[in-house]
Formats: structure tokens, C-alpha cells, sequence
């Protein structure tokens, strides 16, 4: 049975009218008849009572309308789908996320992509780094990353999408949580605790700010992410500074503080270069990115939460 010959049909049943139904689908009534005693040899029924003065269903012609409506419907959805993809506004984007930018950002990013672009499925993958994003990006394992620049390697494009400020996290029994705004000065002879990888973005930036301040920080512990860091700080083990987003992680015994020059941390929408994708890159990409990114050529550039 092929899908002309279904066409054909749906178009006779609804019609009942050979000629209006060949009008209809542009194409000569003899070769419309032929069709349909294909299709009624093939499946060895009669779908129409035929006279000189009428036609009409027959009841395996009625079973057979109701099937064949459903069959078009699913294949028209199908080819649109496949249109859309092709064209990248269907299909599934593969999406990684720096820790912190999985409760900071990756909410404002999925909402903007559901409303601008709903035949878009995001497959997530958290708490990656930068170097690990970037190396997934250029195997093709990520189609866009949200990653603290800059980049590592050669391959990856970025555009910068925020600037967090820096802020200190403390304990709640700490001499500095009773002050509302804190110096980087104030921090010269406190135990740090900072992110365990050599390639935190956020270490770097911490210890930018403390070099400007003068001092270079002791970091007494690690932990290999920001619930943990937290966990160390409310245990008064150091003091920390985090990009402003932590705020959103509040844990009993932590207070956060505004730091009067801790500085900002950037975050970058990143993806493969185009120069070095092959022929199976997702073409959704481009179109995520337009939609995420903001325009160079803007005087000012909207965040994400203005522009939902």
C-alpha cells in the first residue's frame, strides 16, 4: 500500500465523487479509478458501492477512512518535523553547564527556548568545566555549552552571555557576617575554601581579586563543587567568594555578603566552530545561539531575565 494510494482514497471518501476528488488532487479521473482498484485488489475489499448515480463508503472503506486519516495526519507531522530540523528549529540540543549555571541560568535558558523555539528538546549535562566542555564541544559529545571563558583549546567560539559579581560567603558565626558590605582587604588573614579543579574559572577570579587587594589567599580546603564549598564554609572551616548565583543555594549557617571590589566572573554560551564541523552537526545551534546570544552590534545588550 503506498501513501499515493491512501491519498487518493481519503480524498474519494471524503468527496464521494470521483471527479471532484481527481480535481482536487489534480490528476486525470481514469488514472484516480485505476488507483483505487489497485488499492481495493491489494487489500481484497471493495471500499466504495459505486453506481451510475452515487458512491459511498462501504463499511471496510469507513474503517479504512478513519486509518488512513490518521496515517496522513502522522506522516504530514513527520515531514514537518523533518523540515523543521533541517532547517534548525526541531530536534535535540545537547546541552552542557558549568556548576553554578545549572540553577542560575539553565531555568531562564530553557524557558526562552521553550517559548521561541517548543519543537526544541534540551538534553543536559551539569557540573562540567570549562576545559571539559570545550573538548566535548570539538568531539561533537555537546552541541552548545554555558561555560566561564576563556576557552581552552583551539575550535570553540564564544559569546558572552552575563557578568556575576563576586560575593563572600561566610559563616553565620563569623566576625564578618555582621557586616553588611565586606573589602577584599577584610579577608587578608582568613582561611580560603575554593573549587578543587586547576581549571576553576571562579580560583582564577578570586585570586585576581586578592592579588589587586594586595595579599594572595590561603586556601586551606577544597571541594570538588559548590554544595560542598558550602557545606565547608558553614562548618567555619574558611570563607568563600562565589559568583552572585550561589545565593540561590541557600544552606542553614551560610550568609552571603556583597564584596566592595571582589570583581565579576564571565559566562559564555559556547559551541563548536563552524569552520570545523562536518556534515552531522546539529543544525539547531545557529538557531539556539540567535536566540541566547545577544547582538554585537546592540549599544546595550538585554540579559536573559530581560528578556523573558
Amino acid at each position: 500500500m503506498e501513501l499515493r494510494h491512501l491519498r487518493y482514497f481519503a480524498a474519494v471518501a471524503d468527496t464521494c465523487h470521483f471527479g471532484q476528488a481527481a480535481e482536487q488532487l489534480h490528476v486525470a479521473q481514469p488514472a484516480l479509478s485505476y488507483a483505487i482498484r489497485q488499492l481495493e485488489t491489494e487489500l481484497d475489499v471493495t471500499l466504495f458501492y459505486r453506481t451510475t448515480r452515487q458512491v459511498s463508503l462501504t463499511p471496510a472503506g469507513e474503517f479504512l477512512r478513519a486509518e488512513a486519516a490518521r496515517i496522513l495526519a502522522g506522516v504530514d507531522d513527520a515531514e514537518r518535523g523533518v523540515r523543521r530540523i533541517a532547517r534548525g528549529r526541531g530536534g535535540l540540543l545537547r546541552l552542557g553547564l558549568t556548576g553554578t549555571a545549572a540553577f542560575s541560568h539553565l531555568p531562564r535558558i530553557a524557558r526562552i527556548v521553550k517559548r521561541e523555539m517548543p519543537d526544541v528538546a534540551l538534553e543536559i549535562h551539569a557540573d562540567m568545566l570549562t576545559p571539559v566542555q570545550c573538548d566535548s564541544l570539538r568531539s561533537g559529545a555537546l552541541d552548545l555549552g554555558v561555560l566561564r571563558p576563556p576557552a581552552v583549546g583551539d575550535g570553540v567560539e564564544l559569546t558572552v552571555i552575563d557578568a556575576e559579581s563576586l560575593v563572600l560567603a561566610v559563616s553565620a558565626d563569623h566576625r564578618l557576617a555582621a557586616e553588611p558590605v565586606v573589602s577584599m582587604a577584610d579577608l587578608r588573614a582568613e582561611p580560603f575554601v575554593g573549587y578543587a579543579s586547576r581549571d576553576s574559572a571562579v580560583n582564577d577570579a578570586v585570586l585576581r581579586s586578592c592579588r589587586s587587594a594586595g595579599f594572595v589567599p590561603d586556601r586551606a580546603h577544597t571541594a570538588p563543587g559548590t554544595a560542598v564549598l558550602l557545606a565547608l564554609v558553614a562548618a567555619d572551616l574558611g570563607v568563600a567568594v562565589v559568583p552572585e548565583s550561589v545565593r540561590a543555594l541557600p544552606l542553614d549557617g551560610v550568609v552571603f555578603r556583597d564584596l566592595l571590589d571582589g570583581g565579576t566572573v564571565e559566562l559564555a554560551l559556547a559551541w563548536r566552530r563552524a569552520a570545523d564541523r562536518d556534515s552531522h552537526a546539529n543544525p539547531l545551534v545557529g538557531s539556539v545561539v540567535d536566540i541566547l546570544a545577544p547582538a554585537p552590534s546592540r549599544e546595550s545588550v538585554p540579559s536573559l531575565e530581560e528578556r523573558l
